[in-house]
């Protein structure tokens, strides 16, 4: 490994480690919520000070004790957290619509002016718009600030796992999204005992935002991408990464190699990036192919039910009858195992993955359901929920690398683009199947029987391992069919 792809792994680990801090601040917000009603916080036995008002022990109406007034004091004249917590439940809505807007534009602006400026600039954002509440404790701008701050998390992840794996030669591509979704996991375990340490919601914004912040010096030295540079002609900033040292050059002379190759083959697929106007009503042609049409929709319906499930479970992890802290540090335990997930797709490939990981999620999550409408052990029925977020996290990272393989280059972006709307789509509807911050019966039973109709959609796909990239419908016509299952009937 050159040093170059080092500084590139490290820091974008340390990256998502962090952004994982802000990434669950309503899930900790409502717990801080929920003890403005009982007087302590979930999970802690003492009172959430600075934010909510202590018990007060009023003998006449009007009468202030000298607690709570020495808690409005505190609380800048009165501006309780406990008078807007109504405000607070649309912050997770606003996060996500975030990501949703993160997704239409995220992509397209590290294009044109690059990877590393884009990621720079989100991370810095999202860190000051952490920071920002501990001074400004207002409702709306906090609101607005989850907003941009689910705006810059996407862009993130988008710069993130593309910057990664466009320094990652092509045998070994399948490691960085677990490297980067490993990280992620270590962040969410390391966010919650910060969150339940902190006694108060200025505290709680800044040992979350404070760590990102101070860590942004070391994100600039950053290097962009090797793709980028060489699609933008910038030859003098490629040199000087060569001129670093010899293992420098020998990766970039090797990556530079296959994104020449790259360029070329779409170059004679007709997707000449000079002219993209000359080829529109053509690529709409090829959207229009049977072939497309179907992998567009089973690609899109697994990302919509996959959104919807893991992120369903993720924001919601304080309703399985366990402590909320308690339970989000497990639950970033429960996603490291994602990190062999590379090892099962060199084995059994994609698509019986897939099929897997879908069943096991549909089961563990109705398993799940029956559990707590049966009055089963909190736990039990939080570690069958478990079961099932990892699960779907694998399909997920699955869907990744399958949507790249199953889509032919002429309209591979267009076609990704699609699946990734859906994605954010569906983590936008968690917030219809859910009621006061509680997983809801109906919630429960499509976070089940998604998966389960997925896993039969997967039976439309083609396995894709060890199959080189399409770049055409006829290519994509060319690879290994799907088996029929009157095939097999006959001959069983």
């Amino acid at each position: 490994m050159s040093p170059l792809q080092l500084s590139v792994y490290w820091r974008l680990s340390l990256i998502f480690f962090f952004t994982s801090f802000l990434f669950f601040l309503d899930v900790f917000t409502a717990a801080a919520t929920a003890s403005c009603h009982h007087g302590n916080r979930t999970g802690a036995g003492e009172t959430f000070q600075g934010i909510f008002p202590p018990e007060s022990n009023q003998s006449r109406p009007g009468e202030v004790s000298e607690s709570e007034a020495d808690w409005r004091n505190d609380s800048r004249k009165g501006d309780s957290v406990c008078v807007w917590t109504d405000w607070l439940s649309y912050g997770q809505t606003l996060y996500l619509i975030g990501l949703l807007l993160g997704s239409l534009f995220g992509g397209a602006l590290s294009d044109r002016y690059g990877k590393r400026p884009v990621l720079l600039v989100c991370v810095c954002v999202q860190a000051v718009c952490g920071v920002v509440p501990a001074a400004l404790p207002q409702p709306l701008l906090f609101l607005a600030l989850r907003c941009l701050t689910g705006i810059c998390c996407c862009c993130i992840n988008i710069c993130s796992f593309s910057l990664a794996v466009e320094w990652t030669p092509p045998a070994a591509r399948l490691w960085p999204p677990a490297l980067l979704s490993f990280c992620f996991s270590l962040g969410t375990m390391a966010g919650a005992p910060l969150a339940w340490l902190s006694p108060s919601m200025r505290q709680l914004h800044l040992s979350l935002a404070l760590p990102q912040l101070v860590c942004l010096p070391l994100y600039i030295s950053i290097p962009e991408s090797p793709r980028w540079l060489l699609l933008k002609r910038k030859m003098d900033v490629l040199d000087r990464y060569r001129g670093n040292s010899n293992a420098d050059k020998r990766c970039l002379d090797l990556l530079l190699h296959t994104a020449w190759s790259d360029m070329q083959k779409a170059a004679k697929a007709g997707e000449e990036p000079s002219r993209p106007a000359d080829h529109a009503p053509c690529d709409i042609i090829h959207l229009r192919h049977p072939t497309i049409l179907l992998r567009l929709s089973v690609m899109s319906y697994l990302n919509f039910a996959s959104a919807l499930t893991y992120y369903g479970i993720c924001l919601n992890i304080g309703s399985f009858g366990v402590g909320v802290y308690s339970a989000q540090f497990f639950s970033g335990l429960s996603e490291a195992p994602c990190l062999l997930v590379p090892f099962l797709l060199a084995r059994w490939g994609r698509r019986p993955i897939s099929m897997l990981a879908l069943f096991l999620s549909g089961a563990a999550c109705l398993l799940s359901l029956l559990l707590s409408r049966y009055y089963g052990e909190p736990v039990l029925v939080m570690s069958l929920a478990l079961l099932g977020k990892l699960c779907m996290l694998t399909v997920v990272f699955v869907s990744l690398l399958y949507g790249i393989e199953l889509f032919p280059t002429v309209v591979r972006q267009r076609c990704l683009s699609l699946v990734s709307l859906c994605f954010r789509v569906g983590c936008l509807v968690n917030t219809l199947v859910t009621a006061n911050g509680a997983i809801s019966l109906a919630g429960m039973i499509l976070y089940s029987g998604g998966p389960m109709v997925g896993c039969g959609l997967c039976l439309l796909l083609p396995e894709t391992s060890g199959v080189p990239l399409p770049d055409s419908v006829e290519d994509c016509d060319r690879q290994p069919r799907p088996p029929r299952l009157s095939g097999l009937w006959r001959r069983r």
